[in-house]
């Protein structure tokens, strides 16, 4: 009887590696594939690609698995960095590693694979699937601190029919002990961090290659000009380092925090203190709407969900929904929602799906002196 093939995207780090490990000692037939998605500037300076690929052809050697590598940088151009620098150029602040893994690695890496003879695909993400009742599930990991369901959510049923996460049920101890007990070269070796395609590099330089800077003033809501901004897209909603602002003049020091892009006359607006009623939301309209589960959430039932990948999950309701728009209610306000990142939506373990963040409303009323069309008034 022939063995089940899987392929396994393999990028050299420790845990795609053990992910191929664990397969092939449960007796999988195991192929690994490691993708090139970037080639721009592509210097071993920022970008670790090609050592990256060493590694994985000596855990591939070490484990006694074939391995081949493609290049995907045109379609990651084409389907995720276009995107990624309209969102930016808009005022928003975009998760291009949600879309990567809907376009690149669970849309072009599938099909390479199923045309390779595969019978699944599979990483090294921290994430779960079972199938309930013909529909196959995301689940969050065991591990809820490398839980990575968030960025997973734009994935269809087709696409979870044909993946396997080994490392689902393990936390990330025992995945760097599985590798060193198994001799892996790379069992040390630190996790990448950042997007994968701008690498260690400073982002304001790698964004002012493909965006122009336009510098502007800083104003608090009330239209105080308080400093210069380098640009809009070099910000972000929350952001309190780089605004190069101190505390006010009449003595409070409590940090300045981004809560708004006035795109219209391009200035950055700014308000004082952590907790300041700007920063919090307490419903958001969500759109391109996407339901990994396999169907529609109910509406005003109580879901739980997260606005960013580090956040905890908070209890919210799910209104006004339609077919590629929604409003999500939260039952405490949220701090710093920010448009062109991801909501999603869980039932206990189950990642039923999420949206990109169209725009937050306030918790409570601000003051809006001037037109700021980045952020409604409430």
């Amino acid at each position: 009887m022939a063995k089940v093939r899987v392929v396994v995207g393999m990028s050299g780090g420790v845990d795609s590696s053990v992910a191929a490990l664990l397969l092939k000692e449960q007796g999988y037939e195991v192929m690994g594939l490691f993708m090139k998605n970037w080639e721009d500037d592509d210097t071993d300076e920022y970008c670790t690609s090609r050592q990256d690929l060493i590694d994985a052809v000596a855990v591939a050697d070490c484990i006694g698995i074939e391995i081949d590598a493609i290049n995907f940088s045109a379609e990651y151009k084409e389907r995720v960095f276009k995107e990624f620098l309209r969102e930016y150029q808009a005022g928003r602040t975009p998760n291009p590693d949600v879309l990567c893994n809907a376009e690149i690695k669970f849309r072009a890496f599938l099909d390479h694979a199923l045309a390779l003879g595969a019978d699944f695909i599979a990483t090294g993400h921290y994430a779960r699937v079972r199938e309930v009742d013909g529909l196959h599930q995301l689940l969050k990991a065991e591990d809820g601190t490398k839980d990575q369901s968030y960025f997973l959510y734009r994935l269809n049923q087709q696409q979870l029919t044909r993946t396997l996460f080994p490392l689902g049920s393990l936390y990330k101890r025992d995945v760097r002990e599985l590798a060193r007990k198994a001799g892996l070269p790379n069992h040390d070796k630190k996790d990448s961090t950042g997007i994968c395609f701008i690498g260690e590099r400073p982002f304001r330089e790698f964004l002012n290659r493909y965006l122009p800077a336009n510098p502007g003033d800083i104003c608090t809501l009330e239209g105080v000009p308080v400093g210069r901004h380098l640009g809009l897209t070099y910000y972000t909603i929350g952001q309190r380092q780089g605004l190069g602002i101190g505390g006010r003049r009449d003595g409070d020091g409590d940090a300045w925090y981004v809560v708004a892009k006035d795109m219209e006359r391009n200035r950055l607006l700014v308000v004082q203190g952590h907790d300041h009623p700007a920063l919090l939301c307490e419903r958001l309209v969500a759109t391109d709407l996407s339901w990994v589960s396999g169907s529609v959430p109910h509406s005003q039932w109580v879901y739980s969900g997260k606005t960013r990948y580090r956040q905890k999950d908070a209890a919210c309701a799910i209104s006004e929904l339609r077919r590629e728009r929604c409003t999500i209610e939260f039952a405490e306000p949220q701090w710093a929602v920010t448009p062109g990142q991801s909501v999603v939506i869980y039932e206990s373990l189950v990642c039923l799906g999420g949206g990109v963040i169209e725009t937050g409303l306030h918790a409570a009323p601000v003051p809006w002196s001037f037109k700021a069309p980045a952020v409604p008034c409430p």
